[in-house]
């Protein structure tokens, strides 16, 4: 289990554009969701199969998820 604020990296395996909500899969092999406002350039889409860094944070609804997605 994660702790939070902790940084890591992975690859974007999924992104609904129109509602705004993706899935990326960390180097550890978890799988943690996120908003299109968590991407950190404010451009709110990403690519699928994107290789980015991030931040994993407890989200509103008790799960951890994935923030300040930066792509690189």
């Amino acid at each position: 289990m994660p702790t939070a604020f902790e940084s890591a990296t992975g690859v974007v395996v999924s992104f609904d554009e129109p509602r705004g909500l993706g899935l990326i899969t960390a180097a550890d092999g978890a799988e943690l969701p996120f908003h299109c406002t968590a991407i950190a350039d404010g451009t709110r889409t990403i690519a699928v199969g994107e290789r980015v860094r991030f931040t994993i944070t407890p989200g509103p609804l008790g799960r951890w998820e994935a923030t300040h997605i930066e792509t690189g």
